[in-house]
């Protein structure tokens, strides 16, 4: 088994905000979302559509909150949304964060939510400044013992079939120190204009009612 998988895809909230924007999403890929709670570190707010195979789509916005202007993640999330919303990035989870942060160079940072029903999540993360700096990287993240995996949150029937990147496959190799495309096999990684803007173009989803590219 891995040491790394393909954990969720972010998307930042776009003008109307982060319910309207997951509820659009939602009905595209035939999920029905469910409210993720706040960020307080990170100064966000997440809407979660669940996906089989412990997957989901995190649909998030920022707060007006002085942490969204201080932590790299509120950073990206205020950006994105300011350009009008989209795909924000891939998030790969590991199971020993610590040799990702031997890796990267810096130490990973605690995260935490509260769900509307009281279930806490905890989790670290890890190469959000990578993100900033190049957007077709992903960033890590590592779930706390005994935290529920937000894919648990609600009932669905579709799933992760294909990420379209604009990106080298070998810058990829590099951060992830394996070949991209053995971290999920079930995963078909798309990599296209590896000379142009760098980013998440695309998601497509398998679904009961076929496939689905957003």
């Amino acid at each position: 088994m891995s040491c790394m998988r393909v954990d969720h895809v972010v998307y930042a909230a776009e003008h109307d905000g982060v319910a309207a924007t997951a509820d659009r999403l939602g009905k595209l890929i035939g999920v029905r979302p469910v409210d993720g709670g706040n960020h307080p570190r990170f100064g966000t707010r997440n809407v979660i559509l669940p996906l089989r195979h412990d997957r989901y789509v995190e649909v998030v916005e920022v707060l007006d909150h002085p942490a969204s202007y201080k932590a790299p993640f509120g950073q990206v999330v205020r950006a994105r949304s300011e350009a009008g919303g989209g795909w924000l990035g891939w998030v790969i989870a590991v199971h020993d964060m610590i040799k990702q942060e031997g890796r990267v160079g810096r130490e990973a940072v605690d995260g935490n939510r509260t769900r509307p029903d009281g279930v806490e999540l905890h989790w670290r993360q890890l190469g959000v400044r990578g993100l900033q700096a190049d957007p077709q990287l992903p960033f890590y993240v590592q779930w706390d013992e005994g935290t529920q995996h937000p894919s648990t949150s609600g009932e669905t029937h579709s799933r992760l079939r294909q990420l379209q990147i604009a990106g080298d496959p070998e810058r990829i190799n590099e951060w992830l120190g394996v070949d991209p495309k053995s971290v999920s096999p079930s995963i078909d990684l798309a990599f296209v204009a590896p000379h142009g803007t760098p980013g998440l173009l695309s998601v497509t989803f398998e679904t009961p009612d076929g496939h689905v590219t957003i």
